[in-house]
């Protein structure tokens, strides 16, 4: 297998040294170098991003236990080809990651793959039921980067801010899908408001998400623990976000690319991929999500990848799980809604994509710089290309952005240097 590359022509760029110029850039036993190697593939990528690898810290895998849906092999795959090199396995997993064993599984499965790095993150809770604590350092132990209930809220004040003070303790962020649970268990659908009655269509109030949020940052600031919120969805939320940012309060917050180009008015009650949990919100939620985007209050992007099989979404949009897949049109969908708008320039977008991310799971800075480790994305964002789900790699195709003509996809991927994903 080749180990050594020269990348010609692309434009770099690195947000961690302000660099956007064009350079070539080298490769050479799984770092990259300051010098020509010898011996080495040559790939001409004139008119493509040469970028540090882009991380993703929420992806759900599906294994062990929904392998119909997704594997680790399969999402691993899914994020080579959407040009990520480290993404975060969330925890509803069947078992949940809630104990040693399970985590230290979901790393050794990714590591065999090696088509990405796969860091799982620990459940909160025990069966992720919200009754009782998981050993939170045994989980670290094993390999967990984060932890997270994931597709529940961690509904005890009192539970959430033990959690939080081990998790400090650990160095270790808690990152919260916020959603009061007694308001998700009324059997809500899609967003609470003028497209839900509508429809016909039992809804979720902003409200759900923004008591938790609020109860959280609560407890980020008693305890000094960082905190991430996960698929941020309403404009109260994301102010809710901002002020504790002002205050000083260790809490970020996540975008995902579905929250930020649609809103309820798109959702199609015959079309059960349009049904997520966070839902859509109304198009001020979606415009205000924006402008916390842009300003820095929600710091990053996260895909919540979350793969289900046809026979699961063909229930119906009232039985039918939540969820869609994101990680092959998340760089697509983000860059054209933003930096073909003007809105972000290209380093910006990707210090959303890299940094932030890196920085909320206290990751090395992605970078370009000699010496680092060679997790590059090579990115087309010039050709336009047609969302046809059964193109995707994902072993799911619930994306309800069919037939979307999109900017931004990556042709190459390599991992520690080694070429796992290249569009011939």
């Amino acid at each position: 297998m080749t180990t050594s590359f020269i990348l010609r022509n692309g434009r770099a760029l690195d947000p961690a040294a302000g660099i956007d110029e064009q350079r070539d850039l080298f490769i050479a036993d799984g770092h990259i170098v300051a010098a020509p190697p010898p011996h080495a593939r040559e790939l001409d990528v004139r008119g493509k991003l040469v970028v540090p690898g882009l991380t993703d810290i929420h992806v759900h895998l599906r294994e062990p236990g929904g392998e119909e849906s997704e594997t680790i092999e399969t999402g691993s795959r899914a994020a080579a080809r959407g040009g990520f090199t480290t993404i975060v396995a969330m925890p509803n997993t069947r078992p949940p990651h809630d104990t040693a064993e399970t985590v230290a599984y979901v790393v050794r499965r990714g590591e065999e793959v090696g088509l990405t790095r796969v860091l799982p993150s620990g459940a909160i809770t025990v069966g992720r039921k919200g009754e009782e604590l998981t050993n939170l350092a045994a989980l670290v132990g094993a390999g967990a980067i984060a932890f997270t209930d994931d597709g529940a809220t961690v509904q005890d004040d009192g539970l959430m801010r033990r959690a939080m003070d081990i998790a400090r303790d650990l160095n270790r962020t808690v990152m919260d899908h916020a959603q009061d649970r007694l308001i998700e268990l009324q059997g809500g659908v899609m967003h609470e408001g003028a497209a839900s009655k509508r429809l016909g269509l039992p809804g979720i109030p902003t409200f759900a998400e923004e008591r938790i949020i609020k109860r959280d940052i609560e407890l980020a600031e008693a305890t000094g623990a960082s905190l991430h919120i996960q698929h941020v969805t309403s404009r109260v939320g994301a102010e809710l976000i901002r002020a504790a940012r002002r205050r000083g309060i260790k809490v970020t917050g996540e975008l995902t690319p579905h929250h930020l180009a649609l809103c309820d008015e798109d959702v199609d009650p015959n079309n059960t991929s349009f049904k997520m949990n966070p839902p859509l919100r109304s198009r001020d939620d979606r415009d205000a999500l924006e402008s916390a985007l842009l300003d820095g209050t929600l710091s990053c992007f996260a895909t919540d990848h979350a793969p289900h099989s046809a026979a699961q979404k063909a229930r119906g949009f009232l039985k039918a799980p939540f969820g869609i897949v994101g990680l092959e049109t998340a760089v697509g969908i983000t860059w054209t809604h933003l930096v073909r708008t003007g809105k972000l320039t290209p380093l910006d977008w990707l210090r959303r994509w890299t940094l932030e991310p890196a920085r909320i799971i206290s990751r090395p800075t992605p970078t370009l710089a000699p010496g680092s480790i060679a997790d590059i994305a090579v990115l087309d964002v010039e050709t336009p290309w047609i969302v046809h789900p059964n193109d995707l790699a994902t072993k799911s195709h619930n994306t309800p952005f069919a037939g979307h003509t999109l900017y931004g996809c990556a042709i190459a991927t390599f991992l520690q240097g080694r070429l796992v994903w290249h569009k011939e």
